[in-house]
């Protein structure tokens, strides 16, 4: 079996395939297609299986830790905008956006002072950041927000793996969203950020809306459609019910993070038994996964380089550098890495 699938005339087939290559070959055993069939899928599984074990990002409280996403570029829309800043609160689920021209320090800056630090609900923030696109001042901009505030700015490497609350789940169905919008992305945006926040999340089981105010927020189809709650309203009463669900909204959260733990756990123990070692020693050569291809076709490679690793910074994480010894911007998970042979 390993001799037809990776040997010298290797073909990487499926289970079926290769036992019926054995079995015409002349070969020929009670249990062929059954142990081919494992056999492939060991295979596939151990090139696929993650290097470093899961490690989960929880929040205490919310808006105590973020999540920073650039994402971009997208099709120009009116007012030649292109990018998209995001961040995530860890504890919430809560999506703030902004839609920009170009990424540049003061946006940035402005965007994370009135999204991010205006509401924050104690005297200490945490942003991880995860850059979409290669942006050489990024950390600055947040370097310069941590020393004028106590914001705590930690990273996140490239096409790392963590339960961090979906962040990285969140940027991609943004994306996928208003990619799908065309040039009409920045008119679709509003939609697609409410659309989040009144969707129940699978972690908490509970609205980012109702996390965050403490009721649950009206939507399209209660206008259209009146509910028993549209039906049994009182103007009178509705600020005092308000108050008293802000009053009760603490031990919703405490349950929704109760619930939040159990499913990380189980996550990262499923996750786990999946993990094949694997990490890289400074000098070492690599390849690195493609993240920006300019053409996405059947000839476009999927790895570049080599670059040589740098440094281990922990968690499976690496910095790398040129042959020529020039570092490269941010830091490399070790799933986006292969070792590379001269």
């Amino acid at each position: 079996m390993k001799e037809v699938h990776e040997g010298v005339c290797r073909m990487h087939i499926g289970g079926r395939a290769l036992a019926s290559k054995i079995a015409r070959a002349g070969y020929y055993w009670p249990t062929l297609k059954s142990n081919c069939v494992g056999f492939v899928k060991k295979f596939a599984e151990g090139h696929k299986a993650p290097p470093e074990m899961l490690h989960a990002i929880t929040s205490q409280w919310p808006f105590c830790k973020w999540g920073v996403d650039i994402l971009g570029p997208f099709p120009l829309a009116p007012g030649q905008i292109k990018f998209l800043i995001v961040v995530v609160d860890y504890f919430t689920k809560w999506i703030e956006a902004k839609s920009v021209v170009v990424i540049s320090t003061e946006r940035v800056k402005k965007f994370l002072w009135k999204k991010v630090l205006s509401i924050r609900p104690s005297g200490h923030n945490s942003i991880r950041q995860r850059n979409s696109i290669c942006i050489q001042d990024y950390s600055r901009v947040l370097q310069g927000a941590r020393d004028q505030t106590s914001l705590h700015v930690g990273r996140t490497s490239s096409n790392k793996r963590s339960g961090g609350g979906g962040q990285q789940g969140h940027s991609e169905g943004l994306r996928k969203r208003l990619e799908e919008a065309k040039g009409r992305w920045v008119e679709e945006l509003p939609q697609v950020l409410w659309s989040y926040h009144t969707t129940p999340h699978s972690a908490t089981n509970e609205t980012p809306f109702r996390l965050t105010f403490g009721t649950e927020a009206v939507i399209t189809v209660e206008i259209r459609e009146p509910s028993l709650r549209t039906e049994l309203f009182e103007p009178s009463a509705n600020e005092g019910e308000l108050r008293v669900n802000l009053d009760m909204i603490q031990e919703v959260r405490e349950a929704a993070h109760i619930r939040e733990f159990v499913i990380k756990s189980r996550m990262a123990k499923l996750y786990n038994q999946k993990v094949i070692p694997r990490s890289f020693k400074p000098q070492d050569l690599v390849l690195r996964k493609m993240v920006h291809k300019a053409e996405n076709n059947k000839l476009t490679p999927k790895w570049e380089g080599p670059f040589r690793v740098r440094k281990e910074v922990g968690r499976g994480a690496y910095r790398l550098e040129t042959l020529k010894g020039k570092e490269i911007p941010r830091t490399w998970n070790a799933a986006s890495l292969r070792m590379y042979y001269s």
